[in-house]
Formats: C-alpha cells, sequence, structure tokens
C-alpha cells in the first residue's frame, strides 16, 4: 500500500467482527471470490457468532434495567431481539445447506 492511500474504513475481518454474515454484503469486499468455499463460510460463520453474542448483550442490558415495569415498550424490543435470535438460527441452517452442497 503506498503512504498516500488511506487504510479502507471497514475490512473483510472489521466487518466480521462487528456481525457481519450474509455473503451478499461480504462479496463487495475485495478478495471474498478468491476465497474457497471452506474459508468463505469460516467468514459467515464467525459473523453469525459475532452478531448472536451482540444480540444477547444487548438482551441482556435491556433486560436489567432497574425498574422494567416503568417501561413496558421494552418488552417489544425484547421480543424483536429474541425473533432477530430466531432468524440467525434459520440464516446458519440455510447458510450451511448452501455452503456444504
Amino acid at each position: 500500500m503506498d503512504s498516500n492511500q488511506k487504510d479502507p474504513i471497514l475490512t473483510l475481518q472489521k466487518a466480521v467482527d462487528m456481525g457481519e454474515y450474509k455473503p451478499e454484503y461480504l462479496s463487495k469486499f475485495l478478495g471474498w471470490n478468491t476465497l474457497s468455499k471452506h474459508v468463505q463460510f469460516q467468514f459467515i460463520k464467525k459473523g453469525l457468532e459475532n452478531h448472536k453474542h451482540q444480540l444477547l448483550t444487548e438482551y441482556a442490558d435491556l433486560n436489567n434495567v432497574l425498574d422494567f415495569r416503568l417501561k413496558p415498550e421494552l418488552k417489544e424490543t425484547l421480543n424483536n431481539i429474541i425473533k432477530q435470535m430466531k432468524d440467525l438460527d434459520d440464516d446458519y441452517e440455510k447458510l450451511t445447506m448452501e455452503y456444504f452442497k
């Protein structure tokens, strides 16, 4: 990299670390298409794990609100987080089947 170029704001590894896992998104990164299917799936799997961890952390943070009964709108938010976690499980199953055809 020449000294006049700046590091990209978001690299493939950083995106995965932040919980990105969808192949459509990850394929936009330079070099994605040169990776083997196995390595691509490892990035996807790690992104799924990171995303799930982030959702669990958010759920725990919201669930620990001191006076939950005074904020009934949080129940809907918690339910949305649970739905997103179920969606992640579904995505994992679909992607596993796709990458191991």
